[in-house]
């Protein structure tokens, strides 16, 4: 007999609930031994309404039972009382205890199972008026991929604290006197509880202890389907991963692994409905990004003593990795729950601890299968504004007032900096040459040079001329070809200070993306930066660069036609083509291409987006809504 039997005829499950890892190790256990009983932890009054609402699985559905309320006697004090018949009564609100029909729940999963077979279920509770829930924190369910369930109960056996006396105490016997009523009758009974409660039923059935508690009076149990949107405050897992356990059962797919493979799976919907909401204001997710987010993820589950990462985990990293954009979207993905067919009951609406009924009273709710204790934090994130606060604050919009913000300013003035620099060392590769070392290394051993002269034995080292000249204009191309319909606005910005740039560009449209009152955003599409600053005329009006087809090549004209020195630095994906050179060439200047690969992709994403403010005292409150993507 092994630690998880009571006899020759009880084998115990103790099982955590709400957990999906323990939900499978129930089905592989009644699929590998045959039964006759399954005892579950819920009174008799729950029985009919729970078998009922597992018919309607995979739609999620709740068993409630309301608690009667306790009768508060006091003493009449005449007709002198300041209270009157108007004054609303005095007295506990309502309260009611819930079985939630979720099928990542081990006692729902085994009902389900032994309904399927034919199985005889027995509810062997007590019938409790005033249900007393309790739970704790317990190691993570995932680590039965590696251990067997009696050797976790035996780890997590020294920190099982004794049941309170009172109600815990006189469940615990009851159910402990039920299941030896149950073994006369049967050959072979599976009893899931919980891992609390497991080692006190075994020493009450061991020891024969009885107790007086009796049955209460209770109210009948009723089934309210769950409101699709609040799922996430009544299911053990989160909803989209207990969606992908009905999906694996109905194809017959894999689950074993969705614990963690959910998770995986989950992050690539939440980039796929990122990218979808936010189009080409979206940074990119790469694989290289995606692995430095779970590696964040793993390492904040570890400081947390968990195996599998928890929402608010999840969360948190999205968004210091990526952005409360991408947060708000995995949020959104983790809540939802395939499957919401209407089913023939009323809905509840769920809060943490509280729900809405449909006549719209609040009660609060007890959980009749609490799993792991649940810690309730805050996480700020900044949502996208609704339409109709943008049209609000598109129509309090001043059409003569436009600046840019400070910090983004700086950014871009760095960048612009480093592209120079970038254009100012290739100017001279095109004359370094090799000679043959004599006393000096010069600018560096060239190792090419060396292996093909390695039969003479000599050394051949770099000789890179000195940089002639500097640049006073750099090009950016982030988008190229660009299509003008993405990019309609176009202006040229004069510098407010000595360290800022004279900057053309063309951008996506900021009045379509207003992110608070007077800020807008866009994204560029490309700029020609001209430091020092000086007064030029708007190159978007300018008929001067007509004869230019698309918005590239004006921008070019421009930058050729205002740089003052040969060379103009050009940056983009690709070398200038022959129609970009001969443009130059024009203008009597020469392009020196700095490739976009040479710079981290998400700094350029990031330096791509900016914000347009509406008057320079916008800039006091604009970093309250400014969030980068």
């Amino acid at each position: 007999m092994n630690a998880l039997q009571f006899s020759d005829r009880i084998t115990c499950l103790p099982i955590i609930h709400g957990s999906g890892d323990f939900a499978l190790e129930v089905r592989r256990l009644m699929l590998s031994v045959d039964f006759d009983c399954l005892a579950v932890p819920l009174p008799p009054s729950f029985q009919s309404q729970v078998e009922r609402a597992i018919a309607f699985l995979p739609n999620i559905s709740f068993v409630l039972q309301e608690e009667t309320p306790a009768v508060e006697y006091r003493e009449w004090s005449g007709f002198d009382s300041e209270e009157s018949d108007d004054d609303p009564p005095r007295g506990p609100g309502r309260t009611a205890s819930y079985v939630p029909i979720d099928p990542c729940q081990g006692v729902i999963a085994g009902l389900r199972f032994a309904i399927d077979e034919r199985m005889t279920r027995e509810f062997v509770d007590l019938e409790t008026a005033c249900f007393e829930s309790y739970s704790a924190v317990l190691p993570d369910p995932y680590a039965l991929k590696r251990v067997r369930p009696e050797k976790f109960a035996a780890a997590v056996l020294p920190t099982i604290p004794r049941v309170n006396d009172g109600q815990p105490n006189d469940r615990v016997v009851h159910m402990a006197r039920r299941l030896r009523e149950l073994e006369r009758k049967h050959h072979n009974i599976l009893f899931l509880c919980s891992l609390l409660d497991w080692p006190w039923i075994r020493e009450a059935y061991t020891e024969e202890r009885r107790t007086e508690a009796t049955d209460d009076e209770v109210e009948p149990a009723s089934i309210v389907a769950a409101d699709p949107d609040t799922l996430l405050f009544g299911l053990g897992e989160m909803p989209y991963i207990t969606g992908l356990y009905e999906l694996a059962r109905a194809e017959l797919g894999e689950d074993e692994n969705l614990s963690i493979d959910g998770v995986k799976a989950m992050l690539l919907a939440a980039r796929d409905r990122y990218q979808s909401d936010l189009g080409k204001r979206a940074r990119k997710i790469t694989p290289k990004l995606l692995r430095l987010y779970l590696q964040y993820v793993r390492n904040l589950t570890l400081i947390e003593r968990r195996l599998t990462p928890a929402l608010y985990t999840l969360i948190i990293a999205a968004k210091q990795v990526v952005g409360d954009q991408f947060a708000i979207a995995l949020a959104n993905v983790a809540r939802e729950y395939p499957y919401h067919e209407r089913i023939p009951f009323p809905t509840i609406k769920l809060g943490i601890t509280r729900g809405r009924l449909p006549e719209g009273d609040m009660v609060d709710l007890k959980n009749r299968l609490p799993g792991q204790a649940v810690e309730w934090r805050t996480c700020k994130l900044k949502p996208h504004p609704p339409k109709p606060q943008q049209d609000d604050w598109l129509m309090r919009w001043n059409p003569h007032r436009q600046c840019s913000w400070p910090p983004e300013d700086i950014a871009i003035e760095k960048f612009r900096t480093h592209v120079k620099d970038a254009a100012l060392n290739s100017l001279g590769t095109d004359l370094a040459r090799s000679e043959k070392f004599t006393t000096s290394m010069k600018d560096g051993l060239d190792i090419r040079e060396t292996l093909r002269n390695w039969h003479t034995g000599n050394l051949y080292v770099k000789v890179l001329p000195p940089t002639r000249g500097t640049l006073d204009c750099v090009v950016m191309m982030f988008d190229s070809p660009a299509d003008p319909r993405d990019y309609p606005w176009r202006v040229t910005w004069h510098a407010e200070h000595h360290d800022e740039s004279t900057l053309a560009l063309f951008a996506t449209n900021y009045l379509e993306n207003l992110v608070g009152p007077g800020i807008g955003q866009a994204t560029y599409g490309g700029a020609v930066f001209l430091f020092p600053p000086r007064p030029v005329s708007d190159i978007w009006s300018n008929p001067r660069f007509d004869f230019t087809d698309t918005l590239e090549e004006r921008l070019l004209a421009a930058a050729c036609y205002y740089a003052r020195e040969r060379h103009v630095a050009l940056l983009s994906h690709a070398p200038p083509g022959p129609v970009w050179r001969q443009l130059a060439k024009r203008f009597g200047k020469k392009l020196v291409h700095v490739p976009l690969s040479k710079f981290s992709q998400e700094t350029i994403e990031q330096l791509r987006v900016f914000h347009v403010l509406n008057g320079q005292q916008v800039r006091s409150f604009a970093a309250q809504f400014i969030r980068k993507v």
